[in-house]
């Protein structure tokens, strides 16, 4: 894994005709940039991975068609604090997000530094329209809103998760929003989220400025609710499918279709061949809702692959050919590699490393560092913590609070199966550095001050 692996035939020195790599970092060539953002979609929950009873043609069409990342991570096996590394291009914990921010304040583990640089910032440093779509969760009131942390656009749903994919609400709260205003819109939130993206795509075909969008989706997290006529479409193919993994397999459908809308408006706009898409999954798929995470262990909050190994593809018509990559890259690895990209300095370090060689030319080495996961939770947890850290193949996972750490060597058993002996200089110097790490995120404030007086 100290190398990068081609998978396909293509050959990445097609990448960019006409040296439109070399170009990029001026005002007329720089790209709009589009992230999509799926909840709790599972490794294996995509037509072109690992599901035999789906059909995603739209993003499968985004792998296919571009760079699928299969070594792909989120920042942690929970919402809030991927989304944090998303934003920060930082491990969660060192910005303040430890675990999901909720309503609820007994429930919530997080609350992102005020002074934390986020990627909206960047992007409109770089010179972008900046806008974010759907769900949020890093901050229901000042100073964490969105408009507030660099997006000049916001228009979606503030909180953790809905109680229903209609009414949109939340323990009975409404945290809809168009910017700072409250609003009650009315319908499915898959396709609330698809209409204001495509009416942004639309606005933004008209500006000079490119334009910086993140589309987050609320599907497929839980509840499970696809409309009807999807749910029976898939009942009618799927024969035998349980109740669950039918709404499941319905949902992500829906939510495929709606991407589908939001590329045919680039595409309507003249814009495809000037986008950037990235699309990714916040955590790994949930165990209640059947979703389907591949070949690994473990589901949605755990910190063995299933929880955080997460499926990736970026994809930028007739700049980037297809091509697949087994290279480590993490989600706070977008931040450093966008601003990069788009010629704008960072003046303030980063977890995450620019993996634009690996994208520009497939020859990059991602894996020589140490990367670690952490998620400080309530219930079960008591307040305490999970973590994973991993240096190439090597990984220590200590899934639960009061479970032991264990050791695993990901290349030879990717099942984390049969763990290693806790012993050697490899294991040693991981440790080390996972105990640095833990020594220094606990130094980061991780709830308002006043809450603790």
């Amino acid at each position: 894994m100290t190398t990068s692996k081609i998978l396909t035939l293509v050959s990445c020195t097609a990448l960019l005709p006409g040296g439109a790599w070399a170009a990029v970092h001026s005002e007329a060539n720089k790209p709009n940039i589009l992230i999509i953002l799926a909840d709790d979609l599972g490794l294996g929950d995509l037509s072109c991975q690992y599901s035999t009873d789906m059909r995603t043609p739209n993003i499968d069409s985004l792998f296919t068609g571009g760079v699928r990342l299969d070594s792909f991570y989120a920042n942690s096996s929970v919402s809030s604090p991927s989304r944090a590394g998303l934003m920060t291009g930082c491990y969660p914990d060192m910005v303040g997000v430890p675990g999901v921010i909720r309503g609820d304040g007994d429930g919530s583990w997080g609350y992102l530094l005020p002074g934390c640089v986020t990627l909206p910032d960047m992007m409109r440093k770089a010179g972008y329209n900046t806008a974010h779509i759907g769900k949020w969760n890093l901050g229901l009131e000042s100073p964490n809103l969105p408009n507030e942390r660099g997006f000049d656009l916001y228009h979606g749903f503030l909180g953790d998760m809905m109680d229903d994919y209609y009414t949109h609400l939340r323990k009975g709260s409404n945290y809809m929003r168009l910017n700072d205003q409250t609003i009650n819109p009315q319908g499915h939130a898959t396709e609330l989220f698809t209409d204001w993206a495509v009416e942004y795509i639309d606005h933004q075909a008209g500006q000079k400025a490119p334009f910086f969008l993140y589309l987050a989706y609320n599907a497929p997290h839980y509840p499970v609710q696809p409309p009807a006529e999807w749910e029976q479409k898939v009942r009618e193919r799927e024969n035998g499918i349980s109740q669950m993994r039918g709404k499941y397999v319905a949902l992500i459908e829906h939510m495929d279709y709606n991407i589908g809308k939001v590329i045919d408006a680039l595409r309507r706009s003249k814009q495809l061949e000037n986008t950037l898409v990235i699309f990714t999954s916040d955590n790994g798929g949930y165990r209640p809702s059947e979703a389907n995470n591949g070949p690994t262990r473990g589901f949605k909050g755990d910190m063995f692959e299933g929880g955080i190994h997460v499926p990736c593809a970026v994809y930028w018509k007739g700049t980037l050919a297809p091509v697949r990559y087994d290279n480590l890259v993490m989600m706070s690895d977008i931040f450093p590699t966008l601003c990069e990209l788009t010629g704008v300095k960072m003046e303030h370090p980063v977890d995450g490393i620019s993996v634009l060689p690996l994208l520009r030319s497939g020859s990059q080495v991602t894996d020589d560092r140490y990367v670690f996961w952490m998620r400080r939770e309530h219930g079960a947890f008591c307040g305490l913590t999970q973590e994973a850290a991993r240096y190439k193949e090597y990984k220590l996972v200590h899934n639960t609070p009061f479970e032991p750490m264990l050791f695993f060597d990901l290349k030879t058993d990717p099942r984390e199966a049969d763990p290693l002996k806790p012993e050697g200089n490899v294991y040693d110097d991981l440790r080390k550095n996972f105990i640095n790490h833990i020594n220094r995120s606990g130094a980061i404030p991780w709830q308002k001050m006043d809450d603790h007086q």
